[in-house]
């Protein structure tokens, strides 16, 4: 299972990479693997500001349907446009082409609410 060290990552499962004051939201590979294979990916909420925890979109694996959750306050800025054509790159590459939603972020201190690499490892039993 990779879980990257220069990522933050929330108990819902959704990765975050900073960048100054946006940040990078997606999927770990963790959530990708039990989920199955990653057919249909809803997010219809750019332009808008949604609070810590709030859900951002949905995504639809061959079994299931799971709500993704905001894991910071922000203005969502922009969907990855590749998942219109290919959710399947959430399953092959969660860290990289399979980013979900770019955010502005509302308040840098909920950084601090989010867990580090070991603290996701033990979360998940890795």
């Amino acid at each position: 299972m990779n879980i990257p060290q220069d990522l933050k990552y929330s108990k819902d499962h959704e990765w975050v990479r900073v960048e100054g004051d946006t940040v990078t939201i997606g999927i770990t590979d963790f959530a990708q693997g039990e989920l199955g294979d990653i057919v249909y990916v809803d997010v219809d909420s750019e332009g808008e500001t949604l609070g810590a925890e709030e859900v951002f979109g949905t995504v639809e694996a061959v079994k299931t349907v799971s709500d993704l959750f905001m894991p910071l306050s922000g203005e969502v800025l922009e969907l990855n446009p590749i998942l219109e054509s290919e959710p399947e790159k959430i399953n092959s590459d969660p860290y990289g082409d399979g980013w979900v939603i770019k955010v502005k972020i509302s308040d840098a201190s909920e950084l601090d609410n989010l867990l580090d690499a070991a603290a996701y490892k033990e979360l998940v039993g890795a």
